[in-house]
Formats: C-alpha cells, structure tokens, sequence
C-alpha cells in the first residue's frame, strides 16, 4: 500500500546527501545560481512528483489541486500555486535521475531486456508538434509508427530496474545495447529485435555477458541449453513491467507543453514503479542455473 511518509523519507534522506554535493560541483564548475528561499525544498517538490504517478489521477493538474492542495495541505505546510510549482518541475531532473540510479537493483546473473515506444502526440499532429522538435524522432514498432522515444531497459528475475537508456524513435534497439547493460553479468534475454551475432560476439569479449535471444523464423535453428530456453519463456516479465510503466505508472502521454517536463515525468514513473511493494517476478534456483 502507497505510504506518503515512507516515500517522503526515502526522498529526503537522499536529499540530504545530494543536494550539497551537487551545489559544490555548480560551484566547481562556475554555474551561478540564485539560492532564493521557497516554500517547498527539493525533496517535497520531487516527493509530490513521484507520488503522482502512484495515485489514480490522470492529468497532474486535477491531482495537485485536488489531492495535494486539500487533502496533503497539512503535509505540505509550504504549498505554492500549481503555475509556481511548475514553474520548479524543471530543476528537479537532475535530482531525480540521480535517485532513480540510487532505487535500482542488483544483478543476479539474469536479466532480461526489452524496449518501448514512448509516443509524445499523435501521428495526426507530428507536423503542428513544436515541443520536441528536433529532440523526438518518427520510429516503428511492431504494430504502427509513432513520434516520440523509445525507451530501453534491463530487470532482473525480481523485477527490480538494473539501468534504462531514453533514445529517439527512430534509434535500433541494438544500438544502446552496449551502454545498457554496462556493469551486469551472466546472461541477458531478449527477443527478436536483438539478433545480432556481431553484438553477441562484442558483449560475450568486452563484458563477458551471454546474448540469448529468440530466433527468427527463417533463420537457422541452433542447439540451445534447456535451462536457456526456459528462461526465454519467462522474458514475458519485462512485457509485464513494461505494460504497469504504462498504465500505472504513466510515463506516456501526449499533453507534454515541456521537453524537460516531459522527461521529468518519464523519470518520476520510473521511481514510483521501483517503490512499488508488489513487482512482477519469476522463481528461479540459481544453484540449478549456476551449478558449482
């Protein structure tokens, strides 16, 4: 069940550890920036961000000023008006994809990998869309083209995020691969898409991580370790991650009036999934995976 207080500390005490050194590293690096005192500090801003990915509204608007300035009032003794407080959304993006790295797992030794078209407007408007223009790109699913992202991600068996790479649409999933699965090991499953004997080869010399993807369907079939083929039948749980993101979690929608909002948005449906209590999940015994 959602706690306000439990996200609220979690958010604050990385805050606390954040926040100075990333005020050292603007002043290391030169960049001034006005340090005027406001009603909510970094942490409740970014609380009620996240928080809104795991209530049942729909449109942030109508959330904050019906669930926060009303019924959060007394958590929030600071509240601004919603244009102030969107005003704020944008200095949060850095801070979020620095907590967002802090709430992922750890590597088991499998992992599955997947992607997701983020669409950002209609294919009717791409040509009145002026918001991300020459940031989104036109891409193609295996279902009908779209304007906006693609978002690329690896979970454990737990269900827990391990890294996520944000690209245009018209990106190939191949080519973040490398990136993505920086730091993992063991074997990685994937479906079709990532076919590649060249990106197997690179990941299997540079990382010593196993590609295992399914094959497609003129291609050659190849002999495959039970186990493998197993775990191929259970790549279904980032499908499952990937549908909660979605329709839970609402990193997707085409009312964007910000690029950076926009990615704000992403950032914060991404966090509110990993407080999730309950992730999809498999059952595995890695003493049958890994024998010693």
């Amino acid at each position: 069940m959602f706690s306000l207080e439990d996200l609220f500390c979690s958010v604050d005490d990385f805050c606390k550890r954040f926040e100075p050194r990333w005020k050292q590293q603007l002043l290391g690096s030169g960049i001034k920036r006005r340090n005027r005192l406001r009603g909510l500090s970094l942490s409740e801003i970014m609380t009620i961000l996240i928080a809104f990915h795991q209530s049942c509204y729909r449109n942030f608007k109508t959330y904050y000023q019906e669930k926060v300035q009303i019924e959060w009032a007394g958590a929030f003794p600071g509240l601004v008006s919603y244009q102030r407080f969107i005003e704020w959304v944008p200095e949060t993006l850095v801070p979020m994809c620095a907590y967002l790295r802090s709430c992922f797992g750890s590597c088991s030794g499998i992992s599955f990998m997947d992607s997701t078209a983020l669409s950002v407007c209609h294919n009717r408007r791409i040509e009145r869309n002026k918001v991300f223009e020459n940031i989104a790109e036109r891409g193609r699913t295996s279902v009908d083209w779209f304007f906006g992202f693609k978002l690329h991600l690896v979970v454990n068996e737990r269900g827990e995020l391990l890294n996520i790479i944000l690209t245009p649409g018209n990106i190939d999933d191949r080519k973040p691969v490398p990136q993505l699965l920086q730091q993992l090991f063991g074997k990685v499953f994937a479906d079709k898409g990532y076919v590649s004997q060249k990106l197997a080869k690179q990941l299997l010399n540079t990382a010593g991580i196993q590609l295992i993807t399914k094959l497609k369907r003129k291609m050659k079939q190849r002999l495959m370790p039970l186990n493998d083929r197993l775990l191929l039948r259970k790549r279904s749980i980032i499908e499952t991650i990937i549908d909660q993101l979605k329709n839970i979690s609402q990193v997707e929608h085409s009312r964007h009036r910000s690029a950076v909002n926009c990615f704000v948005n992403i950032l914060g449906g991404l966090i509110a999934y990993c407080h999730q209590p309950k992730k999809p999940s498999i059952a595995l015994d890695h003493n049958l995976l890994f024998p010693a």
